[in-house]
């Protein structure tokens, strides 16, 4: 047996202490970067659950599902089941539970962040979930029965495997109709389905999108889309001629039998709620309406805050679009403020110019001196580019016109955004029916492309991806970063337009393009302020048509129509405006704390770079 060396007293006291130094630095680091492990293993599995639960939102945003671990998955479309808001309800709470587990003061700074921003979205859909009837997925104007279509139509093929996701979640399209169909039902029986009016809108929506006529001619756009994306994938030699065919048979067969028979399957099933007396959103027009004019013609829908505790979910409807903390006191106080601002504005430039009141109402069309969408885009850009970081490669775009059986259910234009990991594939959607153009389309042209929603969507995913964020992230969706900035980037478009004008010797166009910002942004203002009137006070048809009469909107048709779709999609324009007016308040947050050193770049670059996030916690980073 070898002899071991023995220690001397000082020795063996030297490499105790020097052990319990190690011993102590070493459980220090072990500990700090546990809560980090621990950290990023949850929001991995969070990020990869809520990933393969919907094969059409994991498409939307993630390329490629193996780059981020997810290799084996079922293509699924989200169904809605009995009592699910409970179990939604329960899984936030799970999921909170958790993150309290992990230590917040031993994560390193960007995932302290991260761990802020999920812990602030888990609260609001835990307080959410309380309320299982007030969401509308059919809404008339934005309902899934006519996205759905839309989303389908976009979906992007780079390889057979996603060819054959979509043809599986065509064949849920019942399924997953008949589920929307059991909320309705379960809405009605709890007195919370919409009236008969809206509920009428959508049954016609769904008798419209998919027609027997057209699937049998070969011509409807769930047909020639799915063509248009197969010949391209036999164009890289991924699929041969015989496989295409193959998959085309089985798309028009999977429309024949299962898509449209499922949009007929709901309309009869809303019919049937419809003629059984089952609407329970109703605000009946009784007083004589604006004009003199009496209007019993049917009931409407109403705001939130007539429904039972219907003020406490506005109010966290109003954090989840908007990415807002503020009360509803205090945004109305903002919005009075910009109001009045934008007042001030107009009345100093038609006092200058009173003919510009004219031009005005005649629009800024056939003399703008742009015409095509694509030139305006390229122009935009051009004119972007001392004030907004550089995107580079620069994003490819197409500019495609909305099909026609959409166009009466579509926006005037929209965009849809890429996934992380594809900025190639952009595509700007036109709505024909609605016809802008000049100036019009121009400012919707920055809104929906540069600098907006496109400009904005492909710079964040490539900083997310340059950053290594994480992918938890993505799951965080606040309406009021997203709308706000295009709205914000759409405003900053008419002076670009008016600079552009200006150029071409159209001073006075140039002039009338200002008013026409300034007047869109009080015309938002006000129909901000409506929906908190509407949805946080309880405002019915006869206050707004007041309310719209001080503004000289007097016709009954016109405040009915406005009335209707503020009631119909709560949130929407103070998703737009509220957020727009954020921006410019974090703005001017960051002119305080920068002094000399703010510049637009810097200011834009920083809102970009952080990704989506609410509002309070940009200001926080400042």
């Amino acid at each position: 047996m070898r002899k071991r060396p023995s220690l001397s007293f000082h020795q063996l006291l030297l490499c105790i202490c020097l052990l319990c130094t190690l011993t102590g630095a070493m459980a220090l680091l072990s500990h700090c970067t546990s809560a980090d492990r621990r950290f990023e293993q949850f929001t991995s599995q969070v990020f990869r659950e809520e990933m393969t639960a919907s094969t059409l939102n994991m498409h939307y945003t993630i390329a490629d599902s193996a780059a981020f671990g997810i290799t084996d998955y079922e293509p699924v479309l989200s169904l809605y089941t009995s009592g699910q808001s409970d179990a939604s309800g329960e899984r936030c709470s799970a999921l909170l539970r958790q993150l309290s587990c992990i230590a917040y003061d031993k994560l390193s700074p960007e995932n302290a962040f991260t761990y802020t921003l999920l812990q602030r979205s888990l609260e609001n859909d835990l307080a959410l979930a309380q309320f299982p009837y007030y969401n509308e997925p059919l809404s008339p104007s934005s309902g899934m029965q006519s996205q759905l279509p839309i989303l389908l139509a976009e979906y992007t093929f780079r390889s057979r495997r996603d060819v054959t996701d979509y043809l599986a979640l065509l064949d849920q399209v019942d399924d997953y109709f008949a589920s929307l169909l059991l909320y309705e039902q379960e809405k009605a029986a709890a007195g919370f389905l919409m009236p008969d009016v809206s509920l009428e809108k959508v049954r016609k929506q769904c008798d419209t999108i998919v027609t027997i006529q057209e699937l049998a001619q070969g011509t409807h756009f769930l047909q020639t889309t799915f063509e248009d994306r197969l010949v391209e994938l036999q164009a890289q030699g991924i699929l041969s001629a015989e496989v295409v065919s193959s998959f085309l048979k089985e798309n028009d067969r999977l429309l024949t039998t299962v898509v449209q028979p499922a949009y007929a399957t709901l309309s009869e099933g809303l019919y049937s709620l419809e003629t059984s007396g089952s609407a329970g959103q109703t605000s009946s027009i009784s007083q004589a309406s604006p004009g003199g004019i009496i209007d019993t013609s049917g009931a409407l829908p109403k705001g939130l805050a007539l429904l039972p505790d219907g003020k406490a979910y506005y109010h966290h409807l109003l954090f989840a679009e908007t990415g807002s903390s503020r009360s509803e006191k205090e945004l109305v106080q903002m919005l009075l403020a910009q109001f009045q601002e934008e007042q001030a504005a107009i009345r100093s430039l038609t006092q200058q110019s009173p003919s510009l009141l004219s031009m005005l109402s005649e629009g800024i069309t056939e003399g703008f001196p742009i015409p095509e969408p694509e030139e305006m885009l390229s122009d935009l850009q051009s004119r972007m580019i001392n004030d907004f970081p550089v995107s580079n490669p620069t994003p490819s775009f197409t500019v495609k016109d909305v099909v026609p059986s959409l166009e009466p259910y579509s926006a005037p234009a929209f965009y849809l955004t890429t996934p992380l990991g594809d900025s190639d594939n952009n595509v700007i959607y036109i709505n024909r029916r609605n016809s802008p153009m000049g100036l019009e389309l121009y400012t919707t042209l920055a809104h929906e492309g540069f600098p907006g929603h496109l400009y904005q969507t492909v710079y964040s995913n490539r900083a997310f991806l340059d950053k290594d964020m994480d992918p938890v992230r993505k799951l965080i969706w606040y309406g009021g970063y997203l709308e706000g900035w295009a709205l914000y980037v759409e405003f900053i478009s008419y002076d670009y337009a008016a600079d552009l004008l200006e150029q071409c010797g159209q001073s006075d166009a140039a002039q009338a393009a200002l008013l026409e910002k300034h007047t869109r942004s009080l015309q938002l203002c006000m129909y901000t302020l409506l929906d908190l009137l509407i949805h946080g006070e309880g405002a019915g048809y006869d206050q707004t048509a007041t309310f719209l009469g001080k503004f000289g909107i007097d016709s009954p048709e016109a405040c009915k129509a406005i009335y209707t779709y503020i009631a119909e999609e709560p949130c929407n324009y103070p998703k737009y405006y509220v957020g727009y007016l954020e921006i410019l308040k974090l703005r001017e947050t960051a002119r305080s704390h920068w002094g000399d050193r703010y510049s637009d770049l810097r200011f834009h670059t920083f809102y970009l770079e952080n990704g989506c996030c609410d509002f309070s916690l940009l200001e926080e980073l400042l």
